[in-house]
């Protein structure tokens, strides 16, 4: 079930928020533990099992993990820990990374005159951020940074929220676990702030990111010899907005869900392509991710404390694996190593801070919107061969221009939607529109809201209605 499908708009949601409004404030976990459950079961069918498995293994390890009051059994709790980690990484491994491995094996057999059997593993929705939740508290609890949940229905509640459960934003246990035992009293208050959100976060997603699809698919899947520097960059420009207005769009309708049922959700972006350094641009591009890598990888590798060449090691293997983190394929390792070289490169050459001057930040804005863009070219292409020929041809102008296929796909109204949707590129690097619309009190705030709940709504409805939407692009990590 996605959220922007009729089924979860018309029936699910109100039934839910329904619920929650009748429900005593005792049980408001249970209502969004269940919610949450038949929201996944909906999509991820038997793979529930997996889920549900996960969650009894880490709820109950939690318990476990706590520290004492004197520090007593610390190599316990530790093995107990790099156990349960070891748990959730192979769960991961397997249904994420075992059909890739499979084909990998094969293909280095093949080059000796051996043949090894291949195999494929249906992907779980939202594995790879539920593992990261489970690691999170995990963690947390053991270096007794928040205490472990005593309610199995809390935890449930956390894991499985449905705002978040299947491509974020990655809450950390310890943004989340004073906000659990809470008995929420502000209920109608907590949807009129959440709403504008959600619809905000629906009309990014419907009106601007599934308009651009048919546009960047169509710019991808052109064959090699009739690719050209039009499509290529036409490709490019188009992915790169649309991959924005969809996971920002899924991160807005996830927060703004979260707070019509009670919880207050990480932001996940902030104006990204506004960044002047590619460090600047993972400082605002999928936050939670980049924190969730930061206090669990990078610090307990090291971080920048054991001198420069071990800090620029601890930022390879985060970019490594946060190129992995996204798919079992070449192209996202490749785009992870891309990106880590680039600030890597950026930390030596002293070029990771804000530079002074309005030219300069011009400038080196511009720059850094090309370096991201050749880094989507990698993530978007169906493979490494099809990402270099897509970048040879950007780089190397022809008088050729769109095909048939492309010219049909970039409309006169996808043309204005696209042309519309770059203006964020020249936006200023202040607060997002979605923290706007949740939480300014000015008349203007107040306006904004009515025109995204009034046109953005009804406009965005037609669309879903009409079956023009598409699922949200991060689900498939």
């Amino acid at each position: 079930m996605s959220f922007a499908t009729p089924l979860f708009l018309w029936y699910f949601l109100p039934a839910t928020l329904g619920c929650l409004l009748l429900a005593p404030r005792s049980a408001r976990n249970a209502v969004v533990a269940v919610a949450s459950l038949v929201f996944y079961a909906s999509g991820a069918g038997g793979t529930t099992a997996l889920l549900l498995g996960c969650i009894v293994v880490n709820f109950l390890a939690g318990r476990r993990l706590e520290p004492d009051e004197w520090g007593l059994d610390r190599s316990r709790r530790r093995y107990l820990l790099g156990g349960v980690i070891a748990v959730n990484l192979a769960v991961l491994g397997v249904w994420k990374y075992a059909g890739f491995a499979s084909e990998q094996a094969a293909v280095l057999a093949g080059w000796f005159g051996g043949h090894l059997p291949t195999f494929e593993v249906v992907l779980p929705i939202g594995i790879s951020f539920y593992t990261f939740h489970h690691i999170s508290y995990v963690v947390d609890v053991y270096r007794g940074e928040r205490p472990a949940l005593r309610d199995p229905v809390a935890f449930v509640a956390y894991i499985a929220m449905f705002p978040q459960l299947v491509a974020g934003p990655i809450v950390r246990y310890r943004e989340i676990a004073d906000q659990l035992p809470q008995r929420r009293t502000h209920r109608l208050d907590d949807i009129a702030a959440g709403f504008p959100r959600f619809a905000w976060g629906l009309s990014k997603k419907v009106i601007v990111a599934d308009s651009l699809a048919p546009v960047s698919d169509a710019a991808f899947s052109t064959s090699a010899d009739d690719m050209t520097f039009a499509i290529a960059w036409v490709g490019a420009v188009a992915y790169t907005v649309q991959l924005y207005f969809d996971f920002s769009g899924y991160s807005d309708m996830a927060i703004g869900l979260g707070r019509m049922l009670g919880f207050r959700l990480p932001e996940n972006f902030a104006r990204p392509y506004s960044s002047v350094t590619v460090t600047e641009f993972w400082q605002r591009w999928h936050m939670s991710l980049s924190r969730w890598f930061r206090d669990y990888v990078y610090i307990p590798l090291g971080g920048n404390r054991n001198g420069t060449v071990r800090t620029y090691r601890n930022l390879a293997i985060v970019f490594v694996l946060t190129g992995f983190w996204h798919g079992a394929a070449w192209t996202y390792l490749v785009w992870g190593v891309f990106h880590g070289a680039l600030l890597v490169i950026e930390r030596a050459a002293g070029l990771d801070r804000r530079p002074a001057g309005v030219n300069a930040r011009i400038a080196r804005r511009a720059g850094t919107m090309v370096l991201v863009l050749v880094g989507w070219v990698f993530f978007r292409a169906p493979d490494l061969g099809s990402a270099v020929v897509m970048l040879g041809h950007m780089f190397v102008p022809d008088v050729a221009g769109l095909n048939a296929v492309v010219e049909a796909a970039l409309t006169n109204q996808r043309t204005l939607i696209l042309l519309a949707a770059l203006a964020v590129v020249l936006l200023p690097a202040g607060a997002g529109t979605g923290t706007y619309l949740e939480a300014a009190r000015t008349r203007a705030a107040t306006g904004a809201r009515v025109g995204v709940m009034t046109v953005g709504v009804c406009y965005a409805g037609l669309l879903v209605a009409s079956g023009s939407f598409s699922p949200f692009l991060y689900y498939q990590f």
